[in-house]
């Protein structure tokens, strides 16, 4: 008797790998931009406390009266949570793809040729989502006093004052030495990702050219989050 086998369904491009690492390649977009502004107005803070105040309060009042009060903040966090949701979606897809597609014999050869930033991306990104639920908690949704004799009152009042009294604190000025680090690491190899996602690293001269701008837009947000608590706390020694 003759036997047919039926074609393997095949699957939609937003449910394929490629239309997952597009869409882990989209939302990291959305998330370079966004750490790019959020590293340009904790830089204000080098400014002193006026500076540092009126512009989180123009953060609030931006777009009045076409948008509400605090509009524009809600926007912004409305397109980050549903990148976050879409980053973390494609990765752990991802990734028990990889997983199941692997052979145990492989295994002990899975790390050659690769990076340290590479090796540590799960773990990073993790680190990172704890990282971002500690940040809000602490300056946005709670805003608990952690900060000894510091006047809560005025904490909640003032940003700058908010943001003195956390990294004075050597523990705090710590988490986010850490953090920035592991954001570096993976903005390093998430370009690198996401340019061979889109097909640019045809050749070895654009694999290097997406390592340098890798490394050099890494270098800059890190170093550039980095500036305000590291002169904040020595300020306050």
């Amino acid at each position: 008797m003759a036997t047919t086998t039926l074609p393997a369904k095949k699957k939609g491009v937003a449910s394929s790998s490629i239309g997952l690492k597009l869409l882990m390649a989209g939302t990291g977009v959305i998330f370079i931009l966004y750490v790019l502004l959020h590293m340009y107005g904790n830089l204000k803070a080098l400014a002193g406390q006026e500076a540092y105040d009126t512009y989180a309060h123009h953060l609030r009042t931006f777009g009045e009266p076409m948008l509400p009060y605090g509009g524009l903040l809600w926007t912004v966090r409305i397109v980050l949570i549903l990148a976050i949701v879409g980053h973390v979606y494609a990765a752990l897809r991802l990734i028990a793809r990889n997983n199941a597609a692997r052979p145990v014999k492989y295994q002990v050869k899975k790390n050659i040729g690769s990076t340290l930033a590479s090796r540590t991306m799960r773990w990073g990104g993790l680190a990172l989502f704890v990282f971002v639920i500690f940040h809000l908690i602490q300056f946005t949704i709670v805003k608990p006093n952690l900060y000894g004799a510091a006047d809560s009152a005025a904490i909640k009042e003032s940003p700058y004052v908010m943001l003195s009294a956390a990294f004075a604190m050597w523990w705090v000025l710590l988490i986010y030495v850490i953090a920035m680090v592991a954001l570096g690491m993976h903005l390093y190899h998430g370009v690198y990702s996401a340019s061979q996602t889109m097909g640019l690293n045809n050749t070895a001269t654009a694999r290097a050219r997406a390592r340098a701008i890798g490394a050099v837009l890494a270098a800059v947000i890190v170093v550039g989050f980095l500036i305000p608590p590291v002169y904040i706390f020595i300020d306050s020694l």
